[in-house]
């Protein structure tokens, strides 16, 4: 069974700094993404950062590009994800997730964690 943790999130201000801690319990076995996926309120879940965790290659959206920064450590067993220049656009409940790693458009996620929320005001 995998499990994945969130945790980090916190009211900010426009311009500020953040980083976010996914904690991955259990055996990925095979080639998987992790991703972390936001949701902002009355909007759908869209990832905006994802890992491959056997090679460590990452992908960005448009949105995040630039400001912030998805990484992972096999031995301790989590991805972070680094979030500079903060707006409030960004304001959104974050999920870890994942899944077996696919074309990005195509990707699914079997594994998430509950989320947490990230606020920045003004």
């Amino acid at each position: 069974q995998v499990q994945l943790v969130e945790s980090g999130g916190r009211l900010v201000q426009a311009g500020d700094s953040l980083r976010l801690s996914c904690r991955v319990s259990g055996r990925l076995v095979g080639t998987y993404a992790i991703g972390w996926v936001r949701q902002a309120p009355g909007k759908e879940r869209v990832t905006i950062a994802r890992i491959n965790w056997n090679s460590g290659s990452t992908i960005y959206s448009d949105s995040v590009k630039g400001r912030f920064t998805i990484s992972k450590d096999s031995a301790k067993n989590t991805v972070d994800l680094q979030m500079n220049s903060l707006k409030p656009e960004d304001t959104a409940v974050y999920y870890c997730a994942a899944g077996l790693l696919v074309r990005p458009e195509a990707q699914r996620y079997t594994f998430w964690g509950q989320g947490t929320q990230v606020t920045v005001s003004s």
